[in-house]
């Protein structure tokens, strides 16, 4: 049996010798109905098929999120935008002129300065105090940044607006969305500078939303902003001539806005909105004061 097995070992590997592969295939290549090919073709096609398969699969995965981001709520669309106003070139003027007043304001708003201890003091005082003071110092540091950025967000609101009422064409609609981010921009940092702690699931939840929901993220920081204003007014006699002023100019801007909605023909609606919004802003600033 061992001769028998090295025997047929043998001539395998005679067989499969190289030069003895193409005699062989040569002897056999005259036969009729035989076809020889020199590599073997399932390899190959081994190969197509799994590609051909993880091609099928990815696009599945593709449609299967595509399904998905279509089917998804309201709350996570964004905004529709309306693009009514601008009827003639007075009308745009008019409602860029009276988006420069929130520049103005954005440009005047505090700027909290922070408390400065020389050395001499801080030497002078007991380590509690010390430790007060840094405290003070460090909530003085986020207030004055968070004011810092309010501002700068209200500069922002003014370009925005501005930009979006002198746009026309297609470009338009993504103006609108940007003057909505903006004003729900300047409303968070306008909640995060009248209160220097914040939820952070609040925060984080304004940040998501803002590019999605900017109307709704506005709606509730503005809330915020109203409560702090009328408990600020209830304590300090000073803010309660400022507050008066804020909430007839706040009914009056909502008026105007919900007006612009339902009579989008009207003209120097859009405008007179600017100007009761723009007063609404100004005694917010005293808030900061």
């Amino acid at each position: 049996m061992t001769a028998l097995k090295c025997r047929n070992l043998v001539g395998t590997c005679w067989l499969m010798c190289p030069t003895r592969t193409s005699n062989f295939s040569r002897a056999l290549d005259g036969l009729h109905g035989v076809h020889l090919v020199p590599h073997s073709p399932f390899q190959s096609e081994e190969g197509d098929f799994h590609q051909s398969t993880c091609k099928s699969l990815a696009d599945k995965r593709i449609l299967v999120v595509q399904r998905v981001w279509q089917q998804r709520p309201d709350c996570l669309r964004p905004i529709r935008c309306s693009l009514c106003g601008d009827l003639n070139f007075t009308e745009t003027i008019a409602n860029v002129l009276t988006s420069l007043p929130f520049i103005a304001l954005g440009i005047q708003a505090p700027r909290s300065d922070l408390l400065q201890l020389d050395i001499y003091t801080i030497d002078h005082l007991d380590p509690i105090s010390v430790h007060n003071a840094s405290i003070y110092r460090k909530k003085k540091c986020r207030k004055n940044l968070n004011c810092k950025l309010y501002a700068n967000s209200l500069i922002g609101v003014g370009v925005a607006s501005s930009l979006y009422h002198s746009s026309r064409g297609k470009v338009r609609q993504y103006l609108r969305w940007f003057d909505y981010t903006m004003i729900a921009t300047a409303t968070v940092c306008l909640s995060g500078a009248l209160r220097n702690e914040n939820p952070k699931f609040l925060m984080a939840a304004s940040a998501l939303l803002l590019p999605i929901q900017p109307l709704m993220v506005s709606a509730v920081h503005t809330g915020m902003m109203e409560v702090a204003f009328a408990k600020r007014a209830l304590k300090d006699p000073d803010l309660r001539m400022a507050h008066t002023v804020h909430k007839m100019s706040s009914l009056l801007g909502g008026a105007f806005f919900i007006a612009d909605d339902f009579f989008p023909e009207t003209p120097y609606l859009h405008a007179a909105w600017h100007l009761a919004a723009a007063f609404g802003v100004g005694t917010c600033n005293k808030l900061l004061e």
